[in-house]
């Protein structure tokens, strides 16, 4: 009996045993399997030769915008909050340079904090497709990071650009696993998510880290990432930008140091969340490079949105709707638009909480608000830097013309940037209707910026803070990134 027993547990015991080490291989697959290290190995494999010449320009773009939009951030009343707390609450440690303050350094990770506050405080920056600021959360921890290496030791310009390349492609192939991921956010602020994984991933490549160590640093980053959508339109907004390219750099200096976390973080591992709590759907691929010779970057196939004014993606496309309309309103009555020609206003855009704002009390709210940002462009023509100030929120045709707005949500207009479209109507008091639509708006990546409006831009933001011969030779040193021996041209700029 006791035989028979004994010989019924070993081959239970057995099938456990084998049932256990089953689950062990489904939960730790081979480390070189899983979509994880696949990035690791991507972010310490690829070269500045797999850069095309479409991907440099591009990322050239990006980075002249950003840098234009980080100086004129640094005369908010945000970002000087942001550099008193770290100015007055932490130990000086004077290695990186700040946007727009002469003499003032921070240690590294928090020049790259106030910096990334500065370019995402006035809702000035890039905007990506699906929706994220890209730019804001990479380049100033790549700038503070490169500030930090010895002088004779700075990165090359192509080692700079391939960083700031290598953290514009993470963010966006993170975003294209999830179809949540391409509609305007409801729950988290996606730089908030991808922003700290890209600002990692450029850091670690900066700093040549093997694959196993560029992993752990975007594990690293998965931990510190996250924000709620609650804080769009507030002062704590930009501080997403700034928090994102920081805790990047961090991630990756610790990474630098041997700090490790989990293995699986990118992987879809049911029961355990890892970069799938940020979104739902999310279902990731493994990263390889192509081939030795290239690598097709993203940034190759889906351009840059670039703002002609500082508020939300979304106001551009009523805003140049408004516009026409404008033009309209002044050919039936020459002279400035009058709310008295008004009965009514109506807006057609998507539906999105966030952004419909029917009397905003705060610039930050304005930059938010479709009801505001159309009837400026209505009274104005155009939406400029000036739109946001107070005097032009105090305005009492501004708000009559507010009182007059409503919404109208069509079903085959969603609330995603690639698809979106705008239409103004204004019903005038003598019984006329003006209409104006925009489907594409001028800076969207389907019409995007020339040059030469691109650098108009970066002059108007960077002169607010820099003399004109600063202002060109910065539009020089980025021109010229990609063939300097090291970036320190470019920094020097900056300072």
């Amino acid at each position: 009996m006791l035989s028979v027993l004994q010989k019924t547990i070993k081959p239970v015991q057995a099938v456990r045993g084998l049932h256990k080490s089953a689950l062990d291989v489904l939960k730790h697959p081979a480390p070189e399997d899983t979509v994880t290290a696949s990035f690791g190995k991507f972010i310490s494999e690829i070269q500045s030769q797999h850069m095309s010449p479409v991907a440099l320009h591009r990322s050239k773009r990006m980075m002249l915008d950003s840098i234009g939009v980080g100086l004129i951030g640094s005369t908010t009343d945000v970002f000087e909050l942001a550099l008193q707390h770290c100015q007055y609450m932490y130990a000086p440690d004077h290695i990186s340079s700040v946007y727009g303050r002469r003499g003032i350094r921070l240690s590294p990770t928090l020049a790259a904090f106030v910096n990334g506050v500065a370019t995402h405080s006035m809702d000035f920056d890039d905007t990506w497709h699906p929706a994220t600021h890209p730019s804001g959360a990479v380049l100033p921890a790549v700038l503070a990071l490169s500030d930090m290496m010895p002088a004779n030791s700075k990165p090359s310009g192509l080692d700079f650009l391939l960083a700031f390349n290598v953290g514009i492609e993470i963010q966006g192939r993170l975003m294209r696993f999830s179809n949540e991921a391409h509609n305007i956010p409801k729950r988290f602020h996606p730089p908030t998510v991808v922003g700290p994984m890209g600002s990692a991933a450029a850091c670690a490549r900066l700093l040549s880290l093997d694959p196993s160590q560029c992993s752990h640093a975007l594990a690293i980053a998965a931990s510190l990432a996250g924000a709620p959508m609650a804080n769009a339109a507030t002062q704590s907004k930009p501080l997403h930008i700034g928090n994102a390219s920081r805790l990047g750099l961090e991630a990756a200096l610790l990474a630098s140091r041997g700090l490790e976390a989990s293995p699986l973080v990118l992987d879809a591992v049911a029961g355990v969340a890892g970069f799938n709590a940020f979104y739902e759907d999310y279902v990731p691929q493994a990263l390889q490079l192509t081939s030795d010779d290239g690598h097709v970057f993203l940034l190759e196939e889906q351009d840059m949105g670039f703002k002609r004014f500082p508020a939300h993606l979304g106001m551009h496309w009523v805003a140049d709707a408004a516009a026409s309309v404008h033009k309209l309103l002044v050919g039936v009555d020459p002279g400035k638009v009058s709310p008295d020609q008004v009965q009514d206003i109506l807006l057609r855009v998507p539906l999105s909480k966030y952004i419909n704002r029917p009397f905003p009390e705060s610039e930050h709210e304005a930059r938010h608000s479709f009801q505001f940002n159309a009837c400026s462009a209505l009274l104005d023509g155009e939406v400029t830097v000036q739109s946001f100030s107070p005097a032009a929120m105090r305005r009492p045709e501004l708000h009559a013309l507010l009182s007059r707005v409503r919404l109208e949500h069509p079903q085959d207009n969603p609330a995603n940037f690639n698809r979106m479209y705008a239409e103004v109507q204004v019903n005038l008091a003598g019984g006329d209707i003006l209409k104006g639509r925009c489907d594409t708006f001028y800076g969207h990546w389907r019409n995007p910026l020339t040059i030469e409006s691109l650098r108009k831009k970066f002059r108007n933001n960077a002169g607010v803070v820099l003399p004109p011969e600063k202002v060109e030779r910065l539009i020089e040193a980025v021109d010229d990134l990609d063939t300097l021996d090291d970036c320190s041209t470019l920094l020097s700029q900056l300072q």
